[in-house]
């Protein structure tokens, strides 16, 4: 490949940040332009360089306090014109990896692959493609039936909500902070459960682990 691919990295741990930056430095057609802890920094260098391909982690503070990128990579995902975006995670639930793949998200790169599949992810989404690395791969056929139409997309409030909960609130308590009834915090709880897979509390505090929020 020939053209030079203009790429942000985002992680919130600075020795994934580094090693990510290192490797991708050592291909000669990539070109960091930035590097971001959090979403708020990402989001300022956005504003002020031309990119190709943000590579990010999803488990990272994001805006306004949230605990996790997903929210503003929706918005950056909608928003005209826009980079391609390639997720580096170490996240193996199968709503949540098809969830990103319904948002747009170009690539899905397990940390636990090689080195190599980074770059081919990039290249993959530059060139139009998409690309799961092996883990992510396997992780999505292991699934007995395949994720539904908008399967790990929650809405605003239902991952408001969602976020709420897993922190330790109890939904009366949600209810009284969002000013929302408790059967309104009820549904959107069970809403947002249903959309990701999860059938029991404890699959929501393992998912949860898995994606940074706790």
């Amino acid at each position: 490949m020939t053209q030079r691919i203009r790429v942000i990295v985002a992680d919130d741990h600075d020795c994934v940040r580094v090693g990510v930056m290192r490797l991708l430095q050592a291909a000669p057609h990539i070109e960091i332009i930035g590097e971001a802890p959090d979403t708020e920094t990402l989001a300022e260098l956005l504003d002020v360089h031309a990119c190709d391909v943000v590579v990010s982690d999803i488990g990272m503070p994001g805006i306004h306090g949230a605990n996790n990128a997903v929210s503003f990579l929706r918005r950056l995902l909608r928003g005209r014109p826009r980079p391609c975006v390639v997720v580096l995670t170490m996240i193996c639930h199968v709503h949540m990896l098809s969830g990103l793949l319904h948002l747009g998200v170009a690539g899905i790169v397990d940390k636990r692959d090689t080195a190599a599949a980074l770059i081919e992810a990039i290249e993959a989404a530059v060139g139009g493609r998409v690309y799961l690395s092996d883990q992510a791969r396997i992780a999505m056929d292991a699934c007995d039936a395949p994720p539904q139409p908008r399967a790990g997309v929650l809405s605003a409030r239902e991952w408001e909500v969602f976020q709420l909960y897993v922190q330790g609130l109890a939904v009366h308590e949600i209810a009284a902070r969002l000013q929302r009834s408790g059967k309104t915090i009820s549904t959107q709880k069970r809403s947002a459960m249903r959309k990701l897979g999860l059938e029991t509390e404890n699959d929501l505090i393992d998912y949860a682990r898995q994606i940074g929020l706790t």
